[in-house]
């Protein structure tokens, strides 16, 4: 899909999940870590997907609508909760 598509129907600005949204399923996860270099992701919500991208950072609600394209430095600052195995996160962009 390409980004104008995604900018268009303005997913993270919707109150109700879309569930027209495109997810991975398992060979299309573990083919995308066999042959990319992509290493940051939307989250997904089933474990065993999840586990395919045990070295690709998953995050949840990622907006890049304004983003120029480019090189870009991604740096996600997450929040310390104490036994939690997640946390919200700020991600930003050093170009």
């Amino acid at each position: 899909m390409k980004v104008e598509v995604i900018k268009k129907r303005k997913l993270m600005f919707k109150k109700e999940f879309d569930t027209s949204f495109v997810g991975f399923m398992k060979d299309g996860a573990k083919w995308l870590v066999d042959n990319t270099d992509i290493k940051l992701v939307g989250s997904t919500q089933d474990a065993k997907i999840a586990q395919i991208f045990q070295e690709v950072i998953l995050v949840e609600g990622l907006k890049l609508d304004d983003i120029q394209p480019g090189i870009y430095s991604v740096h996600c600052l997450p929040l310390r909760l104490v036994g939690a195995e997640g946390s919200p996160i700020r991600c930003i962009l050093i170009n």
